[in-house]
């Protein structure tokens, strides 16, 4: 893997929030869906999903539907570079368009065949801050 331990695909396995005061939140359900793949070229790409998604009534979304599925999904692509146990992703296109031209920094651990992403997030309106904690287990790694 040519030193780099993110290489490959990784499927999504928990999406964990813990709030300053100690609250553990899953945003996304028990059992979120999703991949995420580092290339050797240096780009990336993540989609997922919450558990148990309303599926529209219809062929097309009303304005509520549309809005429930938005809320429950993130997606994005870009570069991406390591710094020591950090990850930046150098976002060009995201489903939340104020992503796109921005760094999104993770610290990653990676133990065997799991990653976990952290992200410490603070609240702008309430000073406080939450953990984000994303785990990934590898389900493909680079030829």
């Amino acid at each position: 893997m040519d030193g780099n331990p993110l290489l490959g695909t990784w499927k999504l396995k928990s999406h964990l929030v813990t709030t300053a005061a100690g609250e553990r939140l899953a945003p996304y359900g028990e059992s979120p869906s999703g991949y995420l793949s580092y290339l050797a070229d240096g780009r990336m790409h993540v989609i997922g999903a919450a558990s148990r998604r309303v599926k529209p009534a219809g062929p097309t979304p009303t304005d509520d539907e549309r809005l429930a599925l938005y809320d429950t999904m993130f997606a994005y692509a870009g570069r991406y570079s390591i710094e020591s146990d950090k990850v930046i992703h150098h976002v060009d296109i995201s489903w939340n368009e104020t992503w796109a031209g921005t760094e999104q920094t993770r610290c990653f651990l990676v133990s065997g065949n799991t990653l976990t992403l952290t992200t410490r997030i603070t609240d702008r309106a309430s000073g406080t801050e939450s953990v984000y904690s994303v785990v990934w287990e590898r389900i493909a790694a680079p030829p």
